[in-house]
Formats: structure tokens, C-alpha cells, sequence
């Protein structure tokens, strides 16, 4: 799962979310090194003429364009969410690909998961309300996985207000 919780008794409880990478680094190289090799194989009879220095610079335009998507894909993508339960105070920080950051803060006693099946930007929406605000978390995640926070996180604020109550 592209999450994580760090339960710990010295340090408070905190939730950390990114999107999932299906292509790690290592596979972005060797699509890049594939593709090069494998779009050099018809230049091969061509050694030594003048068609060869037609075609390169458009064979290696494709492998720059490609290696281009890739990466702007891994840029776009570097987003971090982190929730951190404290015993007086719940907050969320979301850190976009750009680096800029919009935090949200709420008493863990009134705050609130709610599930939205429908009316999201994406099926089965997870979003945490509470301080008179509500606001989205997990939106990269998919289906199953926002299934599993949501369920994760609603048992989280439950055993957090039951901590508050003692």
C-alpha cells in the first residue's frame, strides 16, 4: 500500500500517503536502455551511409521524448500527505509535486472520516472534516486502497477520542 502508519509510544502517531509508482527508477532505466537498443537494430544496415544520419536524430528524438514523459510523469507525482496524531491536536500536511505545502489542523475529538461513493472527483472519496472545514485526503490512491484508509482512519480518530476521554 502506498501508505504507512509509524505507531510509536515516544513519538506521535503519524500517517504518511504518496502515490504509487508502478515503474521504479530501475525499470525507467532499462525502458530507456531497451528502447534505445531496440530502435537501433533497423539503423544496422545502414551503417555507412547517408540514410543513417537522416533517421538518428529522429530515432533519438522518440528516446528523448520518451525518457521527457517519464519523468515529468515522476515529477508529477511527488506528492506526500502526512497526518499526525498528537493528543490534543490532528494535523495534515500535503506537500504538492511544486513543493508547496496547505496544512490543515482540527481537535482529534471532533474530527470526522466520511466516505463519499459518489460526488468526488473520484469514486469512494475519502475526506476528514472537522474545525469547519473538510478536506480531501488520499485522492491519488486507488479504489481499494481509499476503501482500506478510510477504514483505517475511522478506527484511528475512534481509538484517538477514546485516548482524549481518559
Amino acid at each position: 500500500m502506498p501508505y504507512y502508519w509509524t505507531p510509536s509510544k515516544e513519538t506521535p502517531e503519524r500517517l504518511e500517503l504518496w502515490p504509487h509508482r508502478s515503474l521504479p527508477r530501475r525499470g525507467f532505466a532499462v525502458t530507456i536502455l531497451l528502447t534505445f537498443s531496440l530502435i537501433t537494430v533497423p539503423l544496422y544496415p545502414l551503417l555507412g551511409t547517408v540514410v543513417l544520419w537522416g533517421l538518428l536524430p529522429f530515432l533519438l528524438m522518440a528516446v528523448g521524448a520518451l525518457w521527457w514523459a517519464l519523468e515529468r510523469s515522476y515529477k508529477d507525482g511527488d506528492i506526500l500527505e502526512e497526518l499526525v496524531f498528537t493528543d490534543d491536536a490532528l494535523h495534515l500536511t500535503r506537500t504538492d509535486p511544486k513543493g508547496l505545502k496547505q496544512e490543515w489542523d482540527c481537535n482529534p475529538y471532533w474530527a470526522r472520516a466520511e466516505m463519499h461513493q459518489q460526488g468526488g472527483p473520484v469514486p469512494w472519496y475519502v475526506t476528514l472534516s472537522g474545525n469547519g472545514r473538510r478536506v480531501e485526503i488520499g485522492a491519488f490512491l486507488s479504489e481499494e486502497e481509499r476503501r482500506a484508509l478510510y477504514g483505517e482512519l475511522a478506527e484511528a480518530l475512534k481509538s484517538s477520542r477514546g485516548a482524549n476521554a481518559e
